[in-house]
């Protein structure tokens, strides 16, 4: 794996560190592709087991969407409490009815201290990681959302369950 895609201590990982494939995947909170991509990792990830490990870094397309940049900040004030993948997978599962209102019942729905998430998250305290994140993904060649490394290799195909499965199976059989 390249070293600009080298897992570090910041990283969010679903996976053990022994796995034969890794997927990083860049992407945002409010695109539709990454929804569908999560899902279909999900089931993935639940075929594969310890086999596949997922990377989650974050690439808001504000210009596209103007809630990817809070909503990005708002898992990681999340992740700070220990809850950042119930938080991703909640705004992924509910990406059509959320707003940034909607964010702190959110976290407390997750059992998350309200008072700590909401100082995290309403005093900018995770931009810059937000921002750094994107910027290393687009340094890395991550141009849209949601973008995928395999095992440190580009992947150009779809977001969806078939196309995953099989860029995921042949990673596999190379191992």
């Amino acid at each position: 794996m390249s070293k600009e895609l080298g897992i570090t201590q910041d990283d969010h990982v679903r996976g053990g560190s022994d796995a034969v494939v890794t997927l990083i995947e860049y992407g945002d909170f409010q695109c539709p592709y990454c929804a569908r991509a999560h899902a279909a990792l999900g089931e993935l990830r639940r075929q594969h087991g310890d086999r596949l490990r997922l990377v989650y870094r974050h690439l808001p397309l504000s210009d596209l969407h103007p809630l990817a940049q809070p909503l990005a900040e708002a898992a990681e004030a999340a992740g700070a409490q220990g809850k950042f993948w119930e938080m991703h997978d909640a705004l992924f599962e509910n990406q059509g009815m959320l707003d940034e209102d909607a964010l702190p019942a959110l976290a407390g729905a997750m059992g998350i201290d309200a008072g700590r998430w909401r100082d995290a998250f309403e005093s900018g305290r995770y931009r810059d990681k937000v921002l750094a994140q994107a910027e290393a993904g687009r340094a890395a060649g991550a141009s849209g959302t949601p973008s995928f490394f395999i095992n440190g290799e580009r992947y150009h195909g779809d977001s969806d369950h078939a196309s995953l499965a099989q860029a995921i199976d042949e990673a596999l059989q190379q191992r």
